[in-house]
């Protein structure tokens, strides 16, 4: 117990050095008329197909600015949770980060409006939306509270698995213990089609399945395959009940000090990393099915509507509890 806590102080002491640096260093670098640097932290692994998105963000902002302006990309965790940095994004500690729109609602509640089971028709709706009218206006939503986002990047669709129990309609689900993040939403969800929600810590859900705490779970294939859950579950059902995308976002507190040029590189060079992520995540969630299959793992592709009719109650409760977010909705459905 002693060295575990031992390893966690020594993690965090080490990340706020870090952080001391990266706030001597934002509020320097313009000082020594030196390359304008980004500092970007994220909480993904560098094989993960977002983080070869962030790597385009880094290579096409060098290019447009013709060496002025970098990033510099701490991946991994190294400066903490993603909502401890997005909290060193408000008081100007980091640049930039990657963070989903579900860790995002608890800063700007229009992004709640994005978790909404079955809210996008398929995958060019949901861009359609994102990239449009009111995806931007979502993005803008965020600056009143010091994050300023740039653009979305795909993030997949979540969907469920089991151990031992295949699901291939609703009435499947009851009866088994389901992790879900620790999200009303979510929550909502598993129980409007007869499961059992059960959130936990995702470090936490593979010995869970393994040990029969909990029956399954739900997530992209891509996520599926790297926490090696496909080496424990035997079914994986391409339900998609929901598609929460992962947003970069720039602080305001480091976005204001831009030239109106630097600007235009920073969101150029998003809106072009957007654009390559999608081609990355496609191909990884290919390749992990690939990787399932070969674990003997079902594939199951069910009937969507009715995972949708019977978790429309979700939605209506959801603009109960906020019915400002009725327009939002309204749009969406109507594009």
């Amino acid at each position: 117990m002693l060295k575990i806590i031992l390893a966690l102080t020594h993690k965090k002491m080490k990340q706020i050095v870090l952080v001391c640096f990266l706030a001597f260093a934002l509020s320097s670098c313009k000082k020594q008329g030196s390359v304008q640097t980004l500092y970007l932290a994220h909480t993904l692994p560098q094989t993960h197909p977002v983080h070869k998105g962030i790597l385009e963000f880094k290579k096409a902002l060098n290019e447009k600015s013709n060496g002025k302006m970098d990033v510099r990309i701490f991946p991994d965790g190294q400066l903490g949770s993603e909502r401890e940095v997005l909290e060193l994004l408000q008081i100007g500690s980091v640049a930039v980060t990657k963070v989903s729109a579900a860790t995002l609602s608890n800063f700007v509640p229009e992004y709640h409006v994005l978790g909404v089971p079955y809210l996008f028709r398929d995958k060019q709706h949901q861009f359609e939306v994102l990239e449009g009218e009111v995806g931007k206006s979502i993005l803008e939503k965020g600056s009143k509270f010091w994050l300023r986002g740039l653009c979305y990047y795909d993030a997949g669709s979540r969907s469920f698995y089991t151990a031992n129990k295949a699901i291939r309609t609703p009435e499947d689900l009851k009866g088994l213990k389901i992790r879900v993040m620790n999200n009303q939403m979510a929550i909502n969800m598993v129980n409007a089609l007869g499961g059992s929600p059960t959130p936990m810590a995702y470090g936490e859900l593979y010995t869970a399945i393994q040990q029969g705490v909990v029956d399954g779970a739900e997530n992209n294939p891509p996520s599926f395959v790297s926490s090696n859950h496909h080496e424990i579950s035997k079914y994986f059902t391409i339900d998609e009940h929901s598609s929460v995308p992962d947003v970069l976002l720039i602080g305001t507190k480091f976005w204001d000090k831009l030239s109106n040029q630097e600007r235009q590189w920073v969101q150029e060079a998003a809106d072009e990393s957007a654009k390559a992520q999608k081609i990355f995540w496609q191909e990884s969630v290919e390749e992990s099915m690939e990787i399932a299959k070969k674990f003997g793992v079902e594939i199951i592709i069910p009937e969507k509507s009715l995972f949708q009719d019977k978790s429309k109650s979700v939605l209506e409760d959801f603009l109960k509890d906020f019915p400002e977010m009725t327009d939002i909705v309204t749009k969406i459905n109507k594009q």
